[in-house]
């Protein structure tokens, strides 16, 4: 009975440590905001949202008609800008990098 004790502490000391190491050596994230004067209705954005998440890498994206602009997160290790712009261009809006 105490071996499967010392078992079970030592798994759960190895979970732990695992767990708070974790987000030490995860990458970075990247954010980046895209002009994108193409959208032309409320619609837009959500084509440009779609776009942007099947990115490999991307986080979260978000895209905003009033200010013609979408915001990523990303994994700079997975994607970078010019995929980003790509994207958006594929899906008939072109970008830019906001300065």
């Amino acid at each position: 009975m105490l071996n499967k004790m010392n078992f079970y502490s030592f798994i759960t000391v190895v979970l732990l440590n695992f767990t708070l190491l974790m987000p030490l050596n995860a990458a970075e994230s990247k954010t980046v905001v895209l002009d994108v004067p193409g959208m032309t209705c409320k619609f837009c954005p959500i084509t440009i949202r779609k776009a942007l998440e099947k990115v490999p890498g991307v986080i979260k994206a978000t895209a905003d008609y009033d200010s013609k602009s979408a915001t990523v997160i990303f994994d700079p290790a997975i994607t970078n800008a010019n995929e980003l712009i790509k994207a958006t261009a594929n899906s008939g809006y072109p970008s830019t990098v906001k300065p």
